[in-house]
């Protein structure tokens, strides 16, 4: 058995946040990570495209800023190199292939045990600390929705975090299920390598320049969320124009106040509705079932494929390991209290980079905690 003041639970940008937040004060801590490298999610389950979406002023980690030289909108393989340097700026030595399989809270010691499996040896291992800091993140495990039919379809499914670029899917027919950024993305990369690519949007969406939401995020700093809402869908109008032409729609609510209520990013643009106004990527509805290589779809139409990637997010498995915790986090691992008092819950439970709010909001947490714990230390 091992004890720490502090557990982290997860080595994503969340959990090297809170890490380094700690260590500003001096407070001993413990980070524990089932993958066998921090950022895993960067490092090994990113498309190569990949850009931060947002400008680098809202995406880096306390305490150390972006090097001057990267540019706006920073790459995959920029941001691993920050989080590098940012390890070992920090001396974050987390304890990797550590899957939790129970954290609870002991009402007689007043601390958290956690059980982890070491996956390099089978055996089962125990931390004990005052503090437990959930960092697992809001991508944890990929989810891939069930469809009448999917086993029989005799080509390649892949999830989004299997997918790297569009070199090897030239001139095959490939199907995107989900259109969120990644989706929109990945379906741009698979066109732009010459695949006949088609994007499954079940719902309306937003769609943004990468410009509007920076400009957006700056207004919010001064005027309310549903001013700044109602000035992102004109510009996106006047831009974009009519949606319906190509089977896209927008949503009745603004796209801040989806990205806060329901967790829904709006489409940051960066090429792929230019291909679906040229028809390079066809636009489809949901699916209803699958034959074969045939896809059958809500309009009745059916459409044989050679790949289908599906770009349908992650789930969270919180819920599984995480005992006796009534208050903070809901059974898809969300919090419970709103922003701004969502991080922190009851016996010395916190969450890190939950809020929806991205990297931004996960340093906005880590600070905090890191903050609220020293005061609880003295």
């Amino acid at each position: 058995m091992q004890e720490q003041p502090v557990i982290i639970i997860g080595a994503g940008p969340s959990g090297l946040a809170t890490a380094a937040s700690l260590n500003l004060h001096s407070i001993p801590y413990i980070i524990l990570e089932r993958e066998d490298c921090f950022a895993s999610l960067w490092k090994k389950y990113a498309y190569d495209r990949l850009h931060l979406h947002l400008h680098k002023q809202f995406c880096q980690l306390p305490h150390l800023p972006f090097p001057h030289s990267y540019p706006r909108f920073i790459s995959k393989q920029q941001f691993v190199s920050y989080l590098d340097d940012y390890v070992s700026h920090f001396k974050i030595t987390p304890l990797y292939c550590r899957c939790v399989e129970l954290a609870v809270f002991d009402e007689i010691t007043k601390e958290w045990t956690v059980k982890v499996r070491n996956l390099g040896s089978g055996e089962v291992e125990e931390f004990r600390g005052r503090f437990l800091v959930v960092a697992s993140g809001e991508a944890t495990d990929p989810y891939t929705p069930e469809i009448e039919g999917l086993k029989s379809f005799p080509g390649d499914v892949l999830h989004s975090t299997q997918f790297k670029n569009g070199k090897a899917f030239r001139d095959k027919n490939v199907l995107v299920v989900g259109s969120g950024n990644s989706g929109m993305e990945i379906a741009m990369d698979l066109a732009n390598h010459g695949a006949k690519t088609s994007i499954v949007v079940r719902s309306p969406v937003h769609i943004l320049s990468r410009e509007m939401v920076y400009l957006g995020l700056n207004l919010l700093k001064y005027i309310p969320l549903n001013m700044v809402d109602w000035l992102m869908v004109m510009l996106s109008k006047l831009v974009y124009r009519e949606l319906s032409k190509y089977g896209l729609s927008r949503p009745k609510e603004g796209p801040f106040f989806m990205k806060v209520a329901d967790g829904k990013y709006p489409v940051l643009d960066v090429g792929t509705y230019s291909k679906i106004r040229s028809r390079e990527i066809q636009v489809l509805p949901a699916i209803l079932r699958v034959k074969g290589n045939e896809v059958v779809f809500e309009n009745a139409e059916s459409h044989a494929f050679d790949t289908i990637v599906f770009c349908t997010g992650f789930k969270r498995s919180t819920h599984i390991w995480l005992k006796g915790d009534d208050y903070l986090l809901n059974d898809d691992g969300i919090p419970k209290p709103s922003f701004p008092n969502h991080w922190k819950g009851k016996n010395g439970l916190y969450c890190v980079g939950l809020s929806r709010r991205g990297l931004y909001g996960a340093g906005f947490d880590a600070r905090n905690i890191a903050d609220d714990i020293k005061s609880l230390l003295k």
